[in-house]
């Protein structure tokens, strides 16, 4: 099986890392050509618990990419699919499978556009990753990941991706529900991306907190509402608990979200695919979702705090 991971960032970088130990060809595919030009000079320097390694998989900027994949892994911000997606169309064929696992509610629809529905696996993961800089990511704790074929689990390809995934240690679930899984990921980001991004901790030490429970339960109650409103499962206490779980520093505790790694670099967030989505439906549908949109203006605005900060240091640099 052909491999192409698009967007070789933090996990991007932890899958095709992970998945190159296989004997399936994984090839990398990013925006950002210092990165793409420091994996095909070095290798991806991997940085984990057991110590650290080069990992050598060819990277290309999407214009660059030639031939056909069997498998495209997405890992592209939110934002960033359907531009990925047009600027790989060459390389997309009638046999071409789309995994996304990326994070928020909307992706399945963005992907839609592009090809058929029973060429889309959707899931979610709880694997994690920091992107360090260029060709360096670091990869740490324990996690998996549940998937779902839009056309069917029977299929014989979707059965071969679940393989290679066990095979490369990524601990896959095959899921019959993965609109459920999806919304209970984008849920426990809207708690431990914003909250880390807010208050510039950690998830272990937003566990510490005398009222992480009432934050919580504040974003969580509010995605119950526009779930039921959209006839979507949705299990608070369960969320919660899988949020409560990665606190210990063996789990996740040590992990600085991506939202939290997007912020600190001056990268826009996906908070519009996360707490702003509850916020633009509870809006629509005249449901009160007061903590989510508060929580996505604060976003915006530590986004454009930075968007200041940086002209100033620009104006500031002499020529």
């Amino acid at each position: 099986m052909k491999i192409a991971i698009a967007g070789a960032g933090a996990m991007g970088g932890r899958f095709g890392s992970m998945l190159s130990t296989t004997e399936n060809p994984v090839t990398f595919i990013d925006l950002w050509a210092q990165h793409v030009q420091a994996i095909n000079a070095h290798g991806l320097l991997v940085h984990t618990d057991h110590g650290d390694e080069r990992v050598h998989v060819p990277a290309y900027l999407p214009q660059d990419v030639h031939g056909s994949f069997d498998l495209i892994v997405l890992f592209t911000k939110a934002m960033g699919i359907a531009p990925m997606l047009t600027a790989l169309k060459p390389v997309i064929t009638p046999q071409t499978h789309i995994l996304v696992l990326g994070n928020g509610i909307g992706n399945i629809e963005t992907i839609s556009r592009f090809v058929p529905k029973d060429q889309i696996i959707a899931g979610v993961t709880v694997w994690s990753a920091a992107l360090n800089g260029p060709g360096e990511i670091t990869m740490k704790g324990d996690g998996g990941v549940t998937l779902e074929a839009l056309g069917s689990n029977e299929a014989p390809f979707f059965k071969q991706v679940v393989q290679v995934l066990q095979d490369a240690g990524l601990k896959p679930t095959a899921s019959h529900d993965v609109l459920a899984a999806i919304w209970r990921k984008a849920a426990l980001n809207s708690v431990l991306n914003t909250y880390c991004t807010i208050l510039d901790c950690n998830i272990g030490e937003f566990g510490q907190l005398p009222d992480h429970d009432a934050m919580i339960d504040g974003v969580l109650s509010e995605f119950s509402q526009i779930a039921a409103k959209q006839h979507m499962h949705f299990d608070a206490a369960d969320t919660k608990q899988l949020i409560v779980a990665q606190f210990p520093d063996d789990k996740n505790g040590l992990h600085y979200p991506s939202m939290h790694q997007d912020m600190a670099k001056g990268r826009k967030t996906e908070i519009d695919f996360l707490n702003g989505y509850i916020a633009k439906v509870g809006a629509r549908k005249h449901i009160a979702t007061p903590i989510n949109a508060m929580l996505t203006a604060l976003v915006h605005s530590k986004e454009k705090l930075n968007e200041l900060q940086s002209s100033r240091e620009k104006v500031a640099t002499p020529v």
